[in-house]
């Protein structure tokens, strides 16, 4: 009876050791997401080496993309859960009925966006783009204060030849001399304007009521199946954010927090610093506030991508607005982080 007992004993118990590895095993493959990231010289670039899998737990696929508008392509695909997306293209994803949600504010674009005309191109304001090529990528918030300069300066956006090109094709193109300006962030925007001068920023655009922002935006169903992930992830990045806060004078060219920016985004070391300074970055609490996430529909970043929607489905890039763009605007998420 013994000797017919035990081997039955001994292959139960391996039966359920497998089982137990397997569910393990299981368990670790779940941990594990994509993150798309794009070239914004941001704080939080620090912790993209291992930091920020410390931090949450997970195991982090980093994916470069030229703009917003790729980004939420390939989040519409599944193939990316949670990445960097500015308003606009946000705005034209969530319109479109995507199940998207803003969680936190990377950065209020401010300055960093810029329109840059190319020495000799004898462009000096913005009446002056009319019949010139002027790059910029499309659906992005480079795009959108674009439209909005031409706009608020009565200038006929089809008399400018306003050219799709991703930051990449944009150098390159710059480079032959095949452009007039362009609107664009860095690391492009630095390399163009050693041959170009400033005509207008998207800080200039806010303070006409137009602002623009980068976010962390996830897949809404990933985000609430992986709550612990997003947590921990935007109590990683804010804390970043207001070391650089606190700290901007030391993260200076040879430094280590930019050498890992520039790593992250393929720029200049050299540029980095000027880079960080022209964007904001809201702390927590100012987030919270009705200037940005919170306030319902009458919320900062609500209207921004109201506007942002009304725009492009005026000149028919989208057929629907939202009544109400508050509703992709999730600040649980941030809530929790701030415990």
């Amino acid at each position: 009876m013994k000797k017919t007992l035990v081997p039955v004993i001994a292959k139960s118990l391996m039966g359920l050791m497998v089982a137990v590895g397997l569910s393990t095993a299981f368990a670790q493959a779940k941990k594990e997401v994509t993150f798309a990231h794009q070239d914004m010289q941001l704080p939080y670039r620090i912790l993209m080496d291992a930091e920020l899998e410390k931090a949450t737990g997970y195991k982090i696929n980093w994916r470069m993309f030229g703009g917003g508008g790729e980004v939420i392509k390939a989040m519409s695909s599944g193939d990316v859960q949670i990445g960097e997306v500015g308003s606009s293209p946000l705005a034209t994803a969530t319109s479109q009925g995507q199940d998207l949600r803003l969680v936190y504010i990377l950065d209020d674009i401010a300055a960093s966006d810029q329109l840059i005309s190319r020495n000799g191109a004898g462009i000096n304001g913005w009446k002056d783009l009319v019949g010139k090529k002027v790059g910029t990528p499309f659906a992005s918030t480079a795009h959108y204060s674009l439209m909005v300069g031409l706009r608020l300066e009565g200038v006929d956006a089809k008399s400018v030849n306003v050219m799709n090109l991703p930051p990449p094709a944009i150098a390159a193109a710059w480079e032959r001399g095949d452009i007039d300006a362009s609107f664009i962030w860095d690391p492009v925007l630095s390399k163009i304007k050693r041959n170009g001068k400033k005509i207008a920023d998207s800080g200039d655009m806010g303070k006409k009521g137009y602002p623009t922002f980068d976010g962390l935006v996830v897949d809404a169903k990933w985000a609430a199946q992986n709550r612990d992930f997003v947590v921990a992830a935007i109590k990683a990045i804010s804390k970043a954010d207001a070391d650089y806060r606190a700290n901007a004078a030391k993260w200076t060219v040879g430094s280590p927090q930019v050498k890992a920016i520039a790593k992250w985004t393929k720029a200049d070391e050299k540029d980095v610093p000027d880079a960080m300074a022209a964007f904001a970055l809201p702390d927590p609490a100012a987030q919270m506030s009705n200037a940005w996430l919170g306030g319902g529909t009458a919320g900062g970043a609500a209207k921004t991508l109201e506007n942002s929607a009304k725009l492009w489905k005026e000149i028919g890039r989208i057929t629907d607005v939202k009544a109400d763009y508050s509703v992709f605007i999730d600040t649980s998420y941030l809530r929790d982080a701030m415990k």
